[in-house]
């Protein structure tokens, strides 16, 4: 393949990618548990905030790029 080494470097990135989501929805579970529905540190909305940052996505290059394949 002429471009293997970019592309594995891309699917390490969407790797490191998913399994940053997991720890994101394992965090928000955590937090739920332990302060419910308070404010969170910083004064972010706490488990509301969490929640929509698990639609964050940290190279949403590397996601849309597939459809294009």
């Amino acid at each position: 393949m002429r471009h293997s080494a970019l592309y594995e470097t891309a699917e390490k990135l969407v790797d490191l990618e998913d399994h940053f989501r997991r720890w994101r929805f394992n965090h928000v579970t955590t937090v739920e548990r332990v302060i419910g529905f308070k404010r969170g540190t910083g004064g972010t909305g706490g488990v509301s905030y969490l929640k929509r940052m698990l639609e964050v996505e940290l190279f949403p290059e590397l996601w849309h790029v597939r459809t294009g394949l």
